[in-house]
């Protein structure tokens, strides 16, 4: 089978290699659709604490193509061969204290396919029969890819605890930052996005934000003229929750200024860089600063989001490329310009000209 390995710093050979074997309680997985992410991107510009080589890809979509032997029938796991699944690409030891008390999603061990081994950007991976999620007969197999990046946002919106009525902030309205919104808004979350793109403030409306806030960097926010917009909302007290989605420092800060006394602020958006937190704030409020990482057994359920929205789905995914344009893929990724989405690489592999 064709496989394409990420060798060095921004830098993908395409390879053949063998079929994988298949182990004990896993099923082999034909690739079909692998959508990529800030993760993704990172790993390929080599700046990333993994090891290269490496095959990447780690949401993902594909069909069920063979079965461990003495496989008893469709009742086990509830799938069967042919079957259309996602994959949860997360490993964990079972072991620590994180996973013994039901915290695997950040196990002292944890590991995830595509980012600390070999992931989906192949054309047959076998997995375990419990990381298979099946796609609903009304999601397209290519929307289910984006499962994953589901299962994250609304992980880090159940860590925020919001209640029906409540009001949010979410800041940052990409991939993550969206479905957070859409996800908000089920649950009867009143839902203000800011962002500083103003092309994906204005998809945040169509994903239930009842407002947006346009970021100018450097600049009061919100500035004079949002203020009192902010303030209806809220009813000038601010959000009982912001979901930081960015990773941008700043932005963590913001959160920190704008939450209600008594919030939640919960940090879903990743970086190495250094916030400027005040240590005045936080127990001044008595805020809740969560954390949130990967999820915990919810690619089911980001499954079902997806499927009930599936022209905000749609929109999510802007671009399309063959597996043998990846290289194209992430450059245009790396590039930041213009309205990326997600990014899907249609599999499977094919010839590579």
């Amino acid at each position: 089978m064709l496989s394409a390995i990420t060798v060095s710093q921004e830098t993908i050979e395409f390879q053949a290699s063998p079929e994988p074997a298949l182990e004990p309680g896993h099923a082999l997985v034909r690739v079909h659709n692998v959508t990529l992410c800030g993760t993704d991107l990172h790993i390929w510009e080599d700046d990333y604490p993994t090891q290269l080589p490496l095959i990447q890809g780690h949401e993902l979509s594909g069909i069920v193509e063979a079965l461990a032997p003495g496989y008893s029938g469709p009742a086990r796991h509830n799938v069967s061969i042919g079957d259309r699944v996602a994959v949860n690409p997360i490993i964990y030891c079972g072991e620590c204290r994180p996973c013994l008390t039901g915290r695997y999603n950040v196990c002292q061990n944890v590991g995830c396919l595509g980012c600390y081994s070999d992931g989906a950007l192949t054309e047959l991976i076998s997995v375990p029969l419990e990381k298979l999620c099946p796609v609903p007969d009304e999601l397209p197999l290519d929307i289910a890819a984006m499962g994953e990046p589901a299962s994250i946002a609304m992980q880090a919106v159940n860590r925020g605890r919001p209640e029906p009525g409540e009001t949010a902030l979410v800041l940052g309205s990409g991939p993550i930052g969206l479905l957070a919104t859409l996800y908000l808004t089920e649950l009867g979350v009143t839902v203000v996005c800011a962002d500083t793109e103003q092309h994906r403030l204005d998809l945040a409306l169509e994903f239930g934000a009842v407002d947006t806030l346009l970021v100018t960097p450097g600049s009061d926010f919100p500035d004079a003229g949002q203020a009192p917009r902010f303030d209806a909302v809220t009813g000038g007290y601010g959000p009982h929750l912001v979901i930081e989605a960015t990773g941008v420092p700043s932005s963590l800060e913001n959160a920190i200024r704008l939450v209600a006394s008594a919030g939640r602020i919960v940090q879903v958006g990743i970086s190495p860089r250094q916030a400027n937190v005040s240590m005045k704030e936080i127990p001044y409020k008595e805020l809740d600063l969560l954390g949130s990482r990967m999820s915990l057994n919810l690619i089911p359920d980001g499954l079902a989001l997806l499927s009930r929205h599936p022209d905000q789905a749609r929109a999510l995914m802007t671009h399309r490329f063959a597996f043998k344009d990846l290289q194209q893929a992430y450059r245009l990724l790396q590039g930041r310009t213009g309205k990326i989405g997600k990014i899907l690489i249609e599999m499977p592999a094919g010839s590579i000209a």
